[in-house]
């Protein structure tokens, strides 16, 4: 005989699970006793709090392909993962989170520490399922692992009674799940379509793409480069689709979005034809719709149907695996060269430099900046490092100036923006790619939403390298208040405890940078370390992060200043 709880473990390991992260309570706690039993074919790390759970699953799950799985008790421990949830429902990070619930007898009765927490994760999942008796447990999994990772991916969330959890059965059987009736996550491509779209391409004279994270999750990142090769059409980033491309890709021009590079942004509107590939036009990217790429045509490839003419109407609508589109498509197009649209690029990377970039990288002031910090880490790192940025302007800045040579190596909360999402999120990609440098680039706000998460670093000894980019601020709220409320600076000026006294307490190698002499061989000292190591770099405490595009503006509108 074996116990709903054993059954379950067997069934994680039977998905190719080695790895979760949680927080034990009542209504878990049978699952935890087969951990403990299995501890030496599926590792558990212990966060210090259910939200560094799900962040760390979400890191792990980002910076590897593989479905992140958390494990959490009923109530409380249930409802500290919701915020997690929506950030992985929002950016599509495959997620099975497994939660407690009280035994079956007890549901609707307002026992101790129950909450409806299907209820309340209905509208952040992409399926949940609440299992009531032990025979479910087999296929009720095998169906959450499929969901999680097929098609476009996001998070699962499996409710268990404790009652399950302890009864027993007699035979243990698990069987993979590829498929569901009425659950198409791959759309059949329509070849007219995918014949349509290279007609436009190949009459355009000024052709441009926008490629997003969907070219991540649909392993399309070689055949993303032989289309822009081919065709020779110049190609932006959105912040999740950061790293998709190298940086360093004769036709990358960089990133688009309120915080991206000038000349993506202010040429989105004089491109003739517009492909976006695996990018959903958040409000972000497109700035007012009214005045969004009006004069171009649009060729939008996406795998989730909601997606399609959502924000942006498209005339021509390649609904498929963006892998698989693309490979039908490259044989279609024609070999071009597109010079003098690729200069026009380059006219407003000019600027951008003299007004913006120099100034950022090469500061002539006292202060330290940001970006100056970013150069050397990717100095150091020979952009081979896994760049983990919570939200701000420390993580605009992150995705600005760090270079990528790797896919999977920029993650970042995108759609819900979540503060407190770095440091976990870290944890969880360094678990997840213990061979690479993983490197979270921290302000000093985000930080102390999870600090706690240092006892994470410490007890499980995970080398993440961890820089603070302190600035006494809420530094984009900030930024937003002397732009638009007159330095009216309410609730944004940050009094902070003493940071490497605190990583001290938790024995890991710190350093405090506040001069310029200091800070390169801070940064080659913290990326030596074979250990985790902690750097606090004190940065101007009023500079902004530019060029922006006000909210309600064309993208056209951009600012330098």
């Amino acid at each position: 005989m074996m116990t709903g709880a054993e059954v379950l473990i067997k069934c994680l390991l039977a998905e190719g699970v080695d790895l979760a992260f949680g927080y034990p309570g009542g209504a878990i706690m049978p699952v935890y006793d087969e951990l403990y039993k299995y501890q030496n074919q599926l590792r558990h790390i212990l966060t210090r709090h259910e939200q560094g759970a799900i962040h760390a699953a979400q890191g792990y799950a980002r910076a590897t392909g593989r479905v992140g799985v958390v494990f959490a008790t009923s109530g409380p421990g249930a409802t500290n993962i919701i915020t997690g949830i929506a950030d992985a429902q929002i950016d599509s990070t495959p997620l099975v989170c497994i939660t407690g619930q009280v035994a079956k007898h007890l549901l609707g009765t307002d026992a101790f520490q129950e909450t409806d927490i299907i209820g309340i994760s209905t509208p952040v999942t992409k399926w949940n399922y609440q299992i009531t008796e032990v025979e479910e447990i087999p296929e009720v999994i095998a169906k959450a692992f499929h969901i999680a990772r097929s098609g476009r991916p996001g998070p699962v969330l499996i409710d268990i009674v404790k009652s399950a959890q302890f009864d027993q059965v007699a035979h243990f059987n698990y069987k993979k799940c590829n498929g569901i009736r009425s659950y198409k996550p791959i759309p059949e491509i329509d070849p007219t379509k995918i014949e349509e779209a290279a007609r436009i391409i190949n009459k355009a004279q000024k052709p441009y793409v926008i490629f997003g994270q969907g070219i991540i999750l649909g392993q399309a990142e070689n055949e993303l480069k032989t289309f822009l090769e081919k065709a020779d059409i110049p190609a932006a980033t959105t912040i999740l689709g950061l790293s998709a491309l190298p940086t360093n890709h004769p036709n990358y021009v960089g990133m688009v979005g309120m915080h991206g590079n000038y000349a993506p942004n202010m040429l989105t509107n004089a491109c003739d034809v517009l492909i976006a590939l695996g990018m959903r036009f958040d409000d972000r990217v497109t700035g007012d719709l009214n005045r969004y790429a009006k004069q171009a045509k649009i060729i939008h490839f996406d795998i989730d149907p909601a997606e399609i003419d959502k924000n942006v109407k498209t005339d021509v609508a390649v609904l498929a695996d963006v892998k698989e589109a693309l490979q039908k498509i490259i044989p279609l197009i024609e070999e071009k060269k597109y010079t003098h649209w690729r200069d026009e690029f380059k006219k407003y990377d000019k600027e951008e430099y003299e007004t913006v970039i120099k100034n950022e990288l090469y500061p002539e002031k006292e202060g330290l900046t940001m970006g100056e910090v970013l150069k050397l880490i990717n100095k150091h790192s020979e952009e081979e490092a896994v760049i983990v940025s919570d939200v701000g302007q420390h993580q605009m800045m992150a995705c600005r100036y760090a270079k990528f040579k790797n896919t999977r190596s920029k993650i970042t909360s995108g759609g819900l923006g979540t503060m407190g999402f770095a440091l976990p999120a870290a944890i969880g990609a360094k678990v997840g790619v213990p061979q690479k440098q993983v490197v979270a680039i921290i302000g000093d706000g985000g930080f102390q939403m999870t600090i706690q998460e240092l006892g994470t670093i410490f007890q499980s000894q995970i080398s993440v390298k961890i820089v603070v980019l302190n600035n006494e601020f809420l530094g984009m709220v900030r930024q937003w208040q002397e732009l638009f409320f007159d330095r009216r600076y309410a609730s944004t000026e940050m009094v902070n405890p003493d940071f490497i006294k605190i990583a001290e307490g938790y024995h890991i190698e710190s350093r405090l940078v506040t001069q310029r002499k200091d800070l390169e061989e801070a940064v080659k000292e913290m990326l030596a370390s074979d250990k985790a190591y902690f750097l606090e770099v004190r940065v101007e405490k009023e500079n902004n992060v530019f060029p922006m595009v006000p909210t309600g503006a064309s993208v056209s509108e951009v600012r330098l200043r």
